[in-house]
């Protein structure tokens, strides 16, 4: 069987904002991923999928990957060399899953990753610091930066009040 991507090149590196030391990196594929995308967007640790401007961003263990029609951007990366083995890596995933599309059902329908209010308005909102954080507010963030668990905040655990919210916060951030 062919593949459907044979290549990822490096074509810009950046300093990561985010992440003082390491680095973004941008390639370009050797076909447009149009065709791929929406299998692509079936896979867990998607964070966001926009089928109509073709974007889907996957978050990583440290930073954020997003594909466009025509280009990667991988962010808080090592070096370059991490980056090419990152491309690397994704070129190989983009294979298997056009391989494997006709087992999967395109994601037509847009995701969108849950936002530090979506998560506030869940939490208890007492901004006790019992979860070594001053306000519920920056620990929602915490939390989206995947930096805090859930199980930092024992007010949300130890209050049955709370049960139906743990739930949704676990569905949201996984």
């Amino acid at each position: 069987m062919t593949s459907y991507l044979d290549s990822i090149t490096l074509t810009k590196t950046l300093p990561c904002l985010a992440e003082p030391g390491r680095i973004i990196v941008i390639g370009k594929p050797n076909r447009l991923l149009d065709d791929v995308l929406p299998y692509l967007a079936t896979l867990p640790g998607i964070i966001a999928w926009n089928p109509d401007a073709l974007t889907l961003t996957f978050r990583r263990p440290h930073g954020f990957m997003t594909l466009y029609s025509d280009k990667v951007y991988i962010t808080q990366v090592v070096d370059t060399a991490e980056g090419l083995s990152l491309f690397d890596a994704l070129k190989e995933a983009v294979n298997t899953v056009w391989e494997k599309r006709a087992e999967l059902i395109a994601m037509t329908a847009k995701k969108r990753a849950p936002r530090h209010l979506d998560i506030w308005e869940l939490l208890p909102r007492s901004n006790c610091g019992q979860c070594g954080v001053a306000t519920c507010l920056a620990f929602a963030v915490l939390l989206i930066q995947q930096k805090r668990s859930l199980r930092d905040c024992l007010p949300l655990q130890q209050d049955g009040a709370f049960t139906d919210r743990y739930a949704t916060l676990t569905a949201m951030l996984s």
